[in-house]
């Protein structure tokens, strides 16, 4: 693969809404791009109708990741990022009911979601299996039409501008410029400095200390926030599965039913216990929660991707909670090693699960998860390149077959796992030597690029393999 870009945390790291970041964020975002650039093209007042053609696994599990609703959202102006979550239901039913979209949320143009949102369920664009097709009719005789693919992790490009990737800066001269976790490795060796510090002054060549600073302790604010939202919310997920929340009903049995109050709920969890299986438990509750709001529509940080949104909040709370990480600069040293090895995956293979399988969401997130926790406990950056090549190689092959075309079933349970391995994966590099490693970051990178090519395509988030056509679950009642 070509790796010229130059990726952001900020790239990494998106705040927006469940239940997809390749399903939902992207064509959310390639929408609202398609509508202004009719606006930068003077011919948004002369739009009469839209279309929109979704094209392979964006037709296939499009409607149980909410790609039409994503669609819609992105039409009307509607920013993923500040939109209050709890308004969507009205706003699609508003769209229904008036078979009118309000572009930019001001200009109305004819929009019936049934026939002007079409799946091509048995075609896929050449570049990716993520394709969507925007075609506006303008006035009564011609049309302007845009090709867009949602390439994961919320990431989205043009086509015709493959090489240009949402705000990135393609070869940017950054001070410590990586592709590769050897030259991440080559450049902490040369200046004596850990990963976070190479990776921060890499940041700086887009933002100032203080946005990069205070950029991140949003992201992890949303994170917990998330978190939170996820222990203190009971009922049924979305999508006709009928998947119960258990993140709730966790929480509840581990406080023994005393009130979970956000001011005070790190005491809180602390004075229930600190034993083991109680640590286990609440890592495994705070991966459930996350991804039980992923699955609702709420608000998450994409993490590579929003379908493996759990990992690295779980195992950045157990580091605060359990460790007793709760420094600003602990946090932000975590995040900055988490997103430089997503850079790496992202570059190196894939953060798609319709190119690579599960591997590429939670896989990725689980060695992400691994690199951060290894540094902020004090291990060297060879230590935490490690951790990062443990957790993936023990997620190679991972497949991506969700029931229903939902983020639910197996996708809510595997971000716990990932959790759990990355933990593990931090403590096995932080009492091994890497010198004596026989696999590097760079090898496992490949490794799970060689897989994705190589897994059969019905195991790549298509719910036409796996436990998608395994358990007693018609798709029709999704």
């Amino acid at each position: 693969m070509v790796v010229e870009e130059r990726i952001s945390v900020f790239d990494i790291f998106k705040i927006g809404v469940g239940p997809s970041s390749s399903h939902t964020l992207g064509p959310w975002k390639a929408a609202r791009q398609f509508v202004q650039n009719l606006v930068q093209n003077d011919l948004l007042l002369q739009v009469q109708s839209i279309q929109v053609h979704l094209y392979g696994s964006l037709a296939k599990t499009g409607k149980g990741h909410g790609t039409d609703t994503a669609v819609m959202l992105g039409l009307s102006g509607f920013d993923p990022v500040v939109i209050d979550t709890s308004t969507i239901p009205g706003i699609i039913t508003q769209i229904n009911n008036k078979q009118t979209l309000l572009l930019l949320a001001k200009y109305p143009v004819h929009f019936n979601p049934v026939s002007g949102i079409v799946f091509h369920y048995q075609e896929s664009l050449p570049y990716h299996p993520n394709g969507i097709i925007f075609t506006a009719e303008i006035g009564d005789t011609s049309t302007y039409t845009e090709t867009w693919y949602s390439i994961g992790g919320g990431f989205i490009t043009k086509e015709g501008e493959i090489d240009k990737v949402n705000n990135e800066v393609v070869a940017a001269p950054l001070p410590y410029p990586i592709d590769y976790a050897a030259e991440l490795l080559n450049w902490c060796k040369n200046t004596n400095k850990s990963i976070s510090e190479i990776v921060f002054q890499n940041e700086k060549y887009w933002r100032s200390e203080e946005e990069i600073r205070s950029g991140l302790l949003n992201i992890y604010k949303t994170m917990v926030d998330c978190i939170y939202r996820g222990c203190t919310s009971a009922g049924e997920l979305p999508g006709g599965l009928r998947v119960k929340r258990r993140a709730s009903e966790i929480t509840k049995k581990l406080l023994q039913d005393r009130t979970f109050n956000q001011g005070n709920w790190a005491e809180q969890i602390k004075a229930a216990g600190s034993n083991f299986h109680s640590i286990l438990d609440w890592v495994s509750c705070f991966a459930l929660a996350v991804n039980e709001e992923n699955a609702a529509f709420g608000r998450v940080v994409t993490a590579p991707t929003n379908g493996s949104a759990g990992v690295i909040p779980a195992v950045l709370q157990y580091y605060v909670m359990f460790c007793n990480g709760d420094r600003e600069d602990k946090i932000i040293s975590f995040l900055l090693t988490a997103a430089e090895v997503g850079s790496i995956f992202k570059k190196g293979s894939t953060i798609s699960a319709a190119m690579g399988g599960c591997q590429a969401e939670i896989g990725v997130s689980s060695a992400m998860a691994a690199a951060g926790l290894t540094e902020v406990l004090g291990g060297s950056p060879q230590q935490c390149l490690m951790a990062a090549e443990i957790a993936m190689e023990h997620h190679l092959g991972l497949t991506c077959d969700p029931v229903g075309g939902l983020v639910q079933i197996p996708c809510i349970e595997r971000n716990t796992m990932g959790a759990i391995k990355a933990i593990t994966a931090a403590q096995l590099a932080l009492h091994s030597n890497p010198e004596n490693a026989k696999v590097t970051l760079d090898d496992v990178v490949k490794t799970m690029w060689d897989t994705a090519q190589d897994m059969n395509s019905r195991y790549k988030e298509t719910s036409e393999g796996g436990l998608a056509i395994n358990i007693p679950i018609s798709l029709s009642e999704c």
